[in-house]
């Protein structure tokens, strides 16, 4: 598996938790895998344990070799992680950039540590099969054919792409071209040329042997012009290739029967802790301890995917309700200045910090009733299960991975696990709280909600099961048995 980010060697967001959590449930099922990532200057600091492997390549960067050097640790029992070092690409604060944006020379770090990936597996010995992830390692299909001769132990592997977010597909000019050491033939219609720039992304969607998005109904929207960004005629022409494979959650770190970032930890049918941890939450937002009104959260992103323009529509209405919020999340300047705003304006009702703090997260969820995901578009999205595992009922926008995770609640059956909505409204928001706060006020249909929130089971026992079946029909040349897939 190639990856730009492996938890808990380095994250930005869920790619890092679907990798390492796919990677450890494969071993422990006996599949045999290895991970390659770059070797970040926070890794490193925040690692001490990593070694040198003694290995050393050069790598074509248009017209320069630049030297990749090999680390090694690893993240569990029979997990080998390399890391790849080369120039100062990794040497840096951010991952992918600064606050004030992405990193000129990202076309040039990805394409490095992609050409490093493939050469490492050239050197370790003959890979079944190379599992590359979003647009930074999505070039690894095509470079892999394109430079047959560079890896001759590769050709009779299979290639895999996972899609967890077709918006970032990794656009560059035409300048940055040259860097890929690939014939002109490449940089056309028909393979990376995307109206005059380069798409790293589309070229791993045509070439790969298999595509992977994190969702079925994902899957199924990434064809579409309104989903699609793009690319949805590229993976039109794919479609018996492109699979749903819902991603899992690590129950080993999100489970608030062992929390350890919680004040008391639960488990039903005894959710006492749950009353301590909501207390809790309201005293660090200092919000009034109201234990019988419902106390709202979003952990969030603040950009406009994650449908934080209904929350600006609809925010007078929201606050007219009694209720009380809290939001963590950082982003976009316009709506981390709108929810600080909205704090001063609602001292009591609305709890705001901005930035990512991965201990308040988890006593967030610990602490809350809902949990807001009123996403315009959600490829897969993890918060939603670990907060049905918390008892922090989730209120979401029936799209991508939230349409299938979450079930409308019907109290009159008892029967469903969350709050879902259709329209992309902030009026339809407002409704949906509404709902919730009426359910909440009936302790009888809210126990029989909690029930069914807190007993599914989204671990990633089932999702690696589809994964290790997709890999061994892509390596045995099988029909890729769509139906079969999580």
């Amino acid at each position: 598996m190639i990856s730009s980010e492996v938890y808990p060697l380095a994250k930005t967001g869920g790619l890092a938790d679907m990798v390492g959590a796919l990677a450890r449930t494969l071993v422990r099922s006996g599949t045999a895998v290895t991970l390659v990532t770059p070797a970040y200057q926070s890794t490193l600091a925040a690692f001490p344990e990593i070694r040198e492997a003694g290995i050393e390549f050069a790598i074509p960067i248009a017209q320069r070799q630049v030297t990749a050097r090999i680390l090694k640790t690893a993240l569990a029992e029979n997990l080998t992680v390399y890391l790849i070092q080369g120039a100062d690409y990794f040497a840096r604060d951010g991952l992918y950039g600064t606050p004030a944006g992405d990193y000129p020379d990202n076309a040039e770090r990805f394409a490095f540590f992609t050409k490093a990936a493939l050469a490492l597996a050239q050197e370790t010995g003959s890979w079944d099969l190379v599992h590359c992830h979003d647009w930074q390692t999505a070039l690894a299909p095509l470079l892999k054919q394109a430079h047959a001769s560079l890896y001759p132990g590769l050709q009779q592997s299979k290639t895999l792409l996972t899609i967890h977010n077709i918006a970032y597909q990794g656009i560059f000019p035409a300048s940055f071209w040259s860097l890929l050491n690939l014939e002109p033939r490449y940089f056309s219609p028909p393979y990376l040329e995307f109206f005059g720039w380069s798409n790293f992304l589309k070229g791993g969607s045509i070439f790969a042997d298999a595509i992977t998005a994190v969702s079925k109904k994902y899957a199924r929207e990434i064809r579409t012009p309104e989903y699609g960004y793009g690319l949805d005629g590229v993976i039109r022409t794919r479609d018996t290739r492109v699979l749903g494979i819902l991603n899992g959650v690590d129950y080993s770190e999100w489970n608030p029967a062992t929390d350890s970032h919680i004040k008391k930890n639960y488990q039903p049918p005894k959710l006492y802790g749950k009353r301590v941890c909501k207390s809790e939450l309201q005293k660090y937002f200092a919000l009034p301890l109201r234990s019988k009104i419902p106390l709202f959260a979003a952990i969030s992103r603040l950009v406009d995917q994650k449908g934080l323009d209904l929350f600006v529509e609809a925010a007078e209405d929201l606050f007219r309700l009694d209720l009380q919020l809290v939001v963590l999340g950082t982003g976009d300047a316009k709506y981390q200045d709108f929810f600080t705003d909205l704090a001063r304006q609602y001292p009591h009702k609305l709890g705001v910090k901005i930035g990512f703090d991965s201990d308040l997260a988890h006593k967030i969820e610990a602490g809350a009733d809902f949990f807001l995901m009123p996403s315009k578009f959600e490829p897969c999205g993890l918060n939603q299960m670990y907060s049905l595992k918390y008892g922090t009922i989730p209120i979401v926008r029936a799209t991508g991975g939230l349409e299938d995770t979450i079930e409308d609640f019907d109290p009159l059956l008892v029967a469903g696990n969350g709050l879902k909505f259709t329209a992309y409204s902030g009026a339809v928001l407002v409704e949906a709280v509404k709902r919730a706060i009426a359910i909440y006020s009936n302790r009888l249909i809210w126990s029989g909600l909690l029930k069914n929130a807190m007993t599914a089971d989204f671990s990633w026992d089932r999702s690696a099961a589809a994964y290790a079946r997709l890999y061994e029909n892509l390596i045995c040349d099988r029909p890729l048995a769509l139906d079969e897939t999580t």
